[in-house]
């Protein structure tokens, strides 16, 4: 297996010996500038990949100025060359050149296996975990809550955890998560959130994918939507593939950048209704150590933790006190998702007895029914920026922008 891994790899890297040849610059255009957000590029270099084997570099040129920056190149049927800007807040047009040169060291953002759960990791620190086994609830607690396929932790860049799962209120609920609460699949009704119900579940199946490198850390995931039928018996309803990429911490500026993407397919000739209801999808159960005393909320739309709750937003931030630090994240959604821009779904402050326990939720189908059928697929996106310190509007407006409107790239030769 390592020997096939090793000629893919050179087969990859000689392809993109002659794009050096053949390319001598990119043109990156940004819609808006910033100095404190960067902006990951990502740019399709398939027709340019046949030649002979040489070192390769990427360097960012700046007037007479030429930096070398960390690059990666997808090792899919769609080669992808991908890097990320870091932006000076003065400048919307950058140029970088692929070149034959010896390339930098960098460190890389790697995934590793750790007590049934995959776990991101970038300058010795964890990012993100994500389940692949079975968790089963606490000892006593029903087993129906068990549940697999979610992202636990997710760490801020200075290591606060920001999700939760199992609290004792909600045993279903699962850090990041997006299941389907109301649907209608062979005449039953079908809630695959509420697991307790034993009427549906969604569980892992298998991995496809998985890449590790300067730029970022990647794997696709598939994910059965089980329905669990009368007479004991199980059938799949819905196979989803779930693609999670954590970029390279920007260092400086205390955040980093996760991208969460689902392709959604019927896995038999039966199409699934997911019919309207106030929470579903993609979901959020923060860390418990928040509370109505101690974290705020804003939406795209100006709305707060009082308002927000059954309107439409782009994106939406949840921050608060971290022990003695301060952090949040930036859920984001991408302007051709289903009933963009999406609902939401928050908590109040009275949840949980009083406590305010913070749960946020893109309610993609909250306010209409969406019926998935047989032969098509279908495509939701989402964007996390993760951070410390405190954000505003501008900052998570920015963030979206760049999410929404890939910047425009072109190459010459």
């Amino acid at each position: 297996m390592i020997k096939y891994v090793w000629i893919a790899f050179l087969f990859l890297w000689s392809g993109f010996a002659c794009l050096a040849q053949e390319m001598r610059s990119f043109e990156v255009n940004l819609p808006i500038t910033t100095n404190q957000i960067g902006v990951p590029v990502n740019v399709r270099v398939d027709k340019y990949s046949t030649g002979s084997s040489s070192s390769l570099s990427l360097v960012e040129i700046n007037g007479n100025k030429k930096t070398p920056i960390p690059f990666q190149v997808s090792t899919g049927d769609e080669k992808t060359l991908s890097w990320m800007i870091r932006q000076d807040g003065e400048r919307k047009k950058y140029t970088y050149q692929l070149i034959k040169s010896v390339p930098k060291k960098y460190d890389e953002v790697k995934a590793t296996e750790k007590d049934g759960a995959l776990v991101i990791n970038a300058n010795n620190r964890s990012l993100l975990s994500y389940f692949h086994k079975t968790v089963y609830p606490p000892a006593g607690i029903d087993t129906n809550y068990k549940r697999s396929g979610f992202i636990h932790p997710l760490w801020t860049p200075h290591g606060q955890v920001l999700t939760a799962i199992q609290p004792k209120d909600h045993y279903h609920h699962y850090g990041i998560w997006n299941p389907w609460t109301h649907t209608v699949y062979e005449k039953d009704t079908v809630d695959f959130w509420n697991i307790r119900g034993k009427k549906g579940t969604v569980r892992f199946a298998k991995f496809i994918s998985q890449t590790n490198g300067p730029v970022y850390s990647e794997f696709e995931a598939l994910h059965e939507h089980v329905v669990f039928k009368k007479g004991g018996t199980e059938k799949v309803a819905l196979n989803e593939i779930q693609k999670v990429r954590v970029y390279q911490p920007d260092e400086e500026n205390d955040y980093y950048i996760v991208d969460i993407s689902s392709k959604l397919t019927c896995a038999t000739a039966s199409p699934l209704l997911i019919v309207a209801y106030r929470y579903a999808g993609f979901g959020w159960r923060a860390t418990e150590e928040w509370t109505k005393d101690n974290c705020e909320v804003l939406t795209s739309e100006g709305k707060d933790r009082k308002t927000t709750d059954g309107t439409k937003g782009r994106w939406i931030m949840v921050q608060g006190n971290l022990g003695n630090d301060y952090g949040g994240l930036v859920m984001m959604s991408n302007p051709e998702n289903y009933n963009h821009p999406e609902p939401l779904r928050i908590w109040d402050q009275n949840a949980n007895g009083g406590r305010g326990d913070m749960f946020a939720n893109f309610a993609t189908t909250k306010d209409k029914d969406w019926l998935l059928e047989p032969g098509k697929t279908y495509h939701l996106q989402y964007r996390l920026l993760v951070f410390n310190g405190k954000f505003d509007a501008a900052k998570a407006e920015h963030a979206w922008q760049y999410f929404a409107t890939p910047p425009s790239i072109k190459i010459s030769k």
